[in-house]
């Protein structure tokens, strides 16, 4: 694969990327400097709206702006740049923060959290579905689907949309569950895949460690594709578990790749650059910059959230 950057400018950590079909527009966030940032590649104009907490993770709303995972809460925002309106607030402690998610076929908003000192399992998985014919008149119903995790990342849902997947990336495992789309439930867990831990001693550049499932995206065959952080390379993965290709990336931090462009084959891929050293940022200068490159198979479209 040949790389491109395609904005230029670094976030300190991308992640939560999709491509906007109405606007054709790549959307993501940088979690620590607060921001959602969207760029269009016809015109190379980009733009950022500063956020009063960390965003985790965004998704594009049917009815027009965006619904977005703080630091404490699932917040809709009807236009760029307007309101915060609370959804669903969480008391979930002062070391734990949402993290990855997106829509899902059906429109229900999920969100993971993150817990920061990663000493422990207490990260878990939602879903808010706020859709006019939930039974609750649209008001959010949140549901626990997973939990025992450290680091939320890497939802996806298979093209059938009968496969749910998450990762938890500091267990270096990506999980899959049979999903059942009009009741929302989730049967028959299994482990994805699995990569080796961190070695003892392990320093970045070093050989040795291949790195942890971050962000994931899924194409039209089925085939899970994965940052892996730290360790500089994208995999894409069979719907077996099996590793089908490998690409090498122009960043150690690889965070969350996502497929855009009117085809749906221009691969997209956040990085981060925040806590590196001066030295790994010598070697890789682009970290932090999104970076784009061509397929064969694209991906699946964008999932909208309903309100």
């Amino acid at each position: 694969m040949k790389w491109e950057v395609a904005v230029a400018t670094p976030d300190q950590v991308g992640e939560s990327p999709f491509w906007h079909p109405r606007e054709q527009c790549l959307y993501w966030v940088d979690i620590p400097a607060c921001r959602v940032r969207r760029w269009n590649p016809s015109t190379g104009a980009g733009e950022h709206w500063d956020l009063p907490q960390e965003p985790g993770c965004i998704a594009p709303a049917a009815s027009g702006g965006l619904v977005l995972a703080l630091r404490d809460g699932l917040y809709r925002a009807r236009r760029w740049g307007g309101p915060l309106e609370p959804l669903v607030r969480f008391q979930h402690g002062t070391h734990t923060r949402f993290n990855d998610g997106k829509a899902d076929p059906a429109g229900r908003f999920w969100a993971g959290t993150y817990y920061e000192p990663k000493d422990a399992r207490k990260a878990d998985l939602y879903a808010m579905d706020c859709r006019p014919d939930n039974g609750n008149g649209g008001r959010p119903i949140v549901q626990l689907k997973a939990h025992n995790a450290t680091s939320a990342n890497g939802l996806a849902w298979s093209p059938d949309g009968r496969t749910v997947y998450w990762s938890d990336t500091a267990q270096h495992a990506i999980h899959a569950w049979d999903w059942e789309a009009g009741a929302n439930v989730m049967r028959r867990h299994r482990i994805f895949r699995a990569f080796p831990a961190k070695p003892a001693g392990w320093k970045p550049g070093q050989a040795g460690y291949g790195g942890r499932p971050d962000g994931a995206a899924v194409d039209a065959e089925g085939h899970y594709w994965v940052a892996m952080f730290e360790g500089g390379r994208l995999l894409r993965i069979a719907p077996d578990g099996r590793v089908a290709a490998e690409s090498a990336v122009p960043a150690r931090c690889p965070t969350m790749p996502c497929f855009g462009g009117g085809d749906l084959r221009t691969l997209y891929l956040t990085t981060a650059r925040h806590g590196r050293a001066p030295e790994e940022l010598e070697a890789f200068p682009h970290s932090g910059c999104v970076f784009a490159v061509r397929v064969d198979v694209p991906g699946l479209p964008t999932n909208f959230f309903i309100d």
